[in-house]
């Protein structure tokens, strides 16, 4: 593993989530949740569009025969609820090739052996209906959309309980080092209010207001 994937492994999204909004940069990905709370993943995007089916009905998962140990699996089915993209097969063959996740911009289906692989997955919902013959890959390796948020392969994606996060790959140091600052500051607010200082006094004291003020 990469020493900055690792890194991100250690922080939550929601200090990821405010170290984007201090330098500005949309990254969180409204919508997507991960299928079981005790998931945590970090990890480079290896992208896919997806695109309604046409005359000649094209593929549906074959290119998971070509995502590296390590990188996570970014799906854009462009938000669809009435079919899946990913289940139980392909479940099986992520976790033996040990991909680090999925994440759909759609549903899931097979959610009972996905649990039972302990394999994260992070979808818009879940939905039993097969994606065969309605929608077919388009692109791989292309820029995509999750949730509106731009992903390129390559960039950073981090998800966890409350979500998923995306780190344009240009900006990862810089992210990194604000989720760090932040992630110091609130953990000194911590001890202090446990130590009998007021909340208010422990935030004006380690400038809590303006963690997350792009700019400051």
């Amino acid at each position: 593993m990469e020493p900055i994937i690792e890194s991100f492994t250690k922080i939550d999204t929601s200090t990821i989530s405010d170290a984007l909004d201090k330098l500005g940069i949309d990254g969180q990905c409204f919508g997507i949740q991960s299928n079981s709370v005790s998931w945590k993943i970090a990890g480079r995007a290896f992208t896919v569009k997806y695109g309604p089916v046409s005359i000649e009905k094209g593929t549906v998962g074959d290119f998971i025969d070509d995502v590296k140990p390590g990188e996570i699996v970014v799906i854009d089915n462009q938000g669809r609820l009435d079919c899946t993209v990913w289940g139980d097969i392909m479940t099986g063959v992520a976790k033996h090739k040990g991909i680090a996740g999925t994440v759909i911009d759609g549903v899931c289906r097979d959610t009972n052996r996905i649990l039972e692989l302990d394999y994260p997955v992070f979808s818009s919902n879940r939905y039993m209906r097969t994606g065969k013959d309605r929608v077919q890959v388009d692109s791989i390796g292309e820029a995509v959309s999750i949730a509106n948020i731009r992903v390129r392969p390559g960039d950073i994606i981090v998800g966890d309980s409350d979500g998923v996060v995306v780190i344009p790959q240009e900006m990862e140091e810089q992210v990194l080092s604000v989720a760090i600052e932040i992630e110091g500051a609130e953990h000194q607010i911590r001890l202090a209010t446990e130590k009998g200082m007021s909340l208010k006094e422990a935030r004006s004291y380690y400038n809590y207001h303006t963690l997350q003020t792009k700019g400051e």
